[in-house]
């Protein structure tokens, strides 16, 4: 009998019959293991456990310990969920079942939506699925068995008929569900303990809007009861400081549906979030030698047939509109989705030198995108974007110097502003690109060696990147774990050759310039929907849109109190006066509700000796008597430094 030789992870070696699995040889080297293991990582591919191998290959055991196990698990608790589902809804058409982050889902195509109450059924009834303990079975079938065993089901039929005729296929059985599906998956559906169904939606098949709608299940799993506990903590606490509540709430912004989704309105108090965010941008970009400019918000589509964007970022695109009547009629405008092509002409409008290179340009401007209605969701996916956007043309001897200056300002304004912690990537070369491999290779080493040189940790997203360049990305983590994307710096070699743009080096002859294309916060948009999730709507006193509210007691104290306001005002703050014929606890309560960094109550003792009994968010009941004197200078030191909490 042959045999093969495994190499484990130690560098040590075992030997199985040809054909033999993964399991054999977990058993072989103890007990423990072999309750342990989940899968096996076979020559770096993730296989079931019982798969045979058949020729020499690395081995490693994986268990719940390894950085895959979670979505094998969901992946698993998927195909429990699909089981369930037949059992209660038997004529449901199965869809798609994937691991997501934090969780899975499963589409599925059902007479009605599913309710509350559905949801609790499925979830006892995967209970009952995972307590049989149903092996899950891999079988390899031809096109022809394929089509037999889902004869009945037209949404995997679909999938099947898209298979090249090379593509292995596979089912997956457990217990009475069969399913078309990849794998792998864990050894046996008792290895599924702690779960949660969390909520359901329409979703179109194939995420196509012109198809079918179907109802989409979401759930989690953990191993641990503890980590699924601490996640629906996460998820409570997530829910309460959904932006789009606190928007309402704290009246920062709307979407009005006679104007449409995506586009939003900012009213005087998100206005002036929004305002001081640019400001803080602006201020640091021309601190650190950049120039500002404005660019128009349409030009013709020509400029984006030049730049590229005309076809391969077309789809995000709002359509071509007619000329004016003094025009060509084949001229179209379009709205603009980005700044980079502007910017590149207002680069190409003089004679540059190496002597006057970088050339640093920024714009905090509105842009648009054609996103689909599916995925808008409040300040978080929009179609009316402000992005403080920015573009440096240098020489390629200073892109590194000039990366580094970014990734300065993302640690001045991102981190050190806001406390974020920061999570780094380095997003490669799409599929669809401009550019030769080369150019592509120079501009990834270029962005990795920076990150290096900084001692900055950083992952791969391979094909990640733009279509004009390969861009650092920068996500930040919330107040309650959630990682959400922010900067990004891309170097781009490909748009300069478009556009031709140039420089006259020392040896007098003309040079491409390097592009660096640079945004600190992303969108102001999605930027201050992270914000009021973070915070839970409650900003710091130097970006709260109401800084301080002076609250007298009676009416006797309302002249003092106007007095107080315009001298706090004098003084740079933002002051609002409720005098209203309300009791003080009302008054105050609204403060609270409004998340008011700072309630100052005005007594007659308060009028007559310039003082004021000062209530500090998030302090309770307890007062604090300082005289105004003092407490404008408090303020002024904590908007000064930009100090986290009142």
């Amino acid at each position: 009998m042959t045999t093969v030789r495994l190499t484990l992870p130690d560098g040590s070696h075992r030997e199985v019959p040809r054909g033999g699995t993964a399991r054999q040889v977990a058993e072989s080297i103890g007990p423990g293991l072999a309750r342990a293991a989940l899968a096996a990582r076979v020559n770096g591919e993730i296989r079931d456990l019982d798969r045979p191998i058949d020729s020499d290959a690395s081995l490693a055991i994986l268990t719940e310990r390894d950085s895959e196990a979670l979505e094998l698990l969901r992946h698993s608790s998927a195909h429990v969920l699909a089981t369930a589902v037949r059992e209660l809804f038997p004529n449901a058409g199965i869809g798609f079942g994937p691991p997501i982050e934090d969780g899975f889902y499963y589409d599925f195509q059902v007479d009605r939506p599913f309710t509350p109450e559905d949801l609790e059924r499925l979830e006892a009834k995967m209970a009952e699925v995972a307590a049989r303990d149903f092996p899950f079975v891999r079988e390899v079938v031809d096109r022809l068995e394929a089509r037999r065993r889902f004869a009945d089901d037209p949404l995997k039929l679909e999938r099947i008929a898209e298979l090249g005729d090379h593509e292995t296929i596979t089912v997956y059985t457990d217990g009475p569900f069969v399913d078309l599906c990849r794998g792998p998956h864990i050894p046996r559906t008792g290895r599924l303990k702690h779960f949660k169904l969390l909520h359901a939606a329409g979703a179109y098949w194939r995420g196509d809007e012109k198809r079918q709608m179907l109802q989409r299940i979401y759930g989690t799993a953990w191993f641990k009861k503890e980590d699924l506990d601490a996640y629906l903590h996460r998820l409570e606490e997530a829910r309460k400081r959904d932006h789009r509540v606190l928007g309402k709430q704290l009246d920062l912004f709307s979407i009005q549906e006679v104007v449409g989704p995506g586009l939003i309105f900012w009213h005087p108090k998100g206005a002036m979030v929004k305002w001081l965010l640019t400001r803080a941008v602006e201020d640091d970009n021309l601190r650190s030698g950049y120039d500002l400019v404005y660019t128009p918000n349409i030009t013709r589509e020509e400029l984006f047939k030049i730049s590229g964007h005309l076809p391969l970022y077309e789809a995000n695109q709002y359509p071509a509109m007619a000329a004016g009547h003094e025009e060509a009629e084949d001229v179209r405008y379009r709205v603009k989705p980005m700044n980079c092509p502007m910017h590149a002409l207002i680069y190409k409008g003089q004679q540059r030198s190496y002597r006057d290179l970088p050339v640093r340009l920024s714009e905090v401007a509105n842009v648009y995108r054609n996103e689909r209605s599916g995925v808008l969701h409040g300040l978080l996916r929009v179609r009316g974007l402000s992005m403080d956007d920015a573009h440096i043309f240098c020489t390629p001897d200073q892109v590194e110097d000039e990366i580094f200056l970014c990734l300065d300002q993302v640690d001045r304004l991102v981190r050190q502003t806001f406390g974020f912690e920061l999570d780094f990537e380095v997003s490669t070369r799409p599929p669809e690109r401009l550019g030769d491999e080369a150019t592509w290779d120079r501009a990834e080493v270029t962005l990795q060696r920076a990150l290096e040189r900084k001692n900055i940790p950083f992952r791969i997203d391979a094909g990640g990147g733009a279509f004009y360049g390969p861009k650092i990305d920068i996500k930040f983590r919330d107040s309650i774990g959630r990682l959400w994307q922010g900067p990004t710096i891309q170097l781009d070699f490909n748009l300069p050759d478009r556009f031709e743009l140039e420089y006259t080096g020392p040896d007098n002859k003309p040079h491409r310039p390097a592009m660096i294309h640079r945004a600190l916060y992303g969108t102001l948009e999605r930027f201050t929907g992270n914000l009021i999730e973070h915070f839970a709507g409650a900003f710091p006193v130097w970006l709260a849109p109401e800084q301080v509210r002076v609250i007298p007691i009676s009416d006797a104290q309302a002249e003092a109190s106007g007095q107080l306001a315009d001298r706090l005002k004098q003084a740079g703050f933002r002051v609002h006066v409720d005098a209203r014929n309300e009791t003080l606890n009302y008054r105050i309560r609204e403060g609270e509700v409004h998340k008011v960094p700072y309630m100052a109550v005005i007594g007659q003792r308060e009028a007559e000796s310039d003082s004021l009994a000062l209530r500090v968010r998030g302090a309770g009941k307890k007062q604090e008597v300082m005289t105004v004197d003092a407490f404008v200078e408090r303020l002024g030191q904590e908007v000064r430094s930009r100090s986290m909490v009142p």
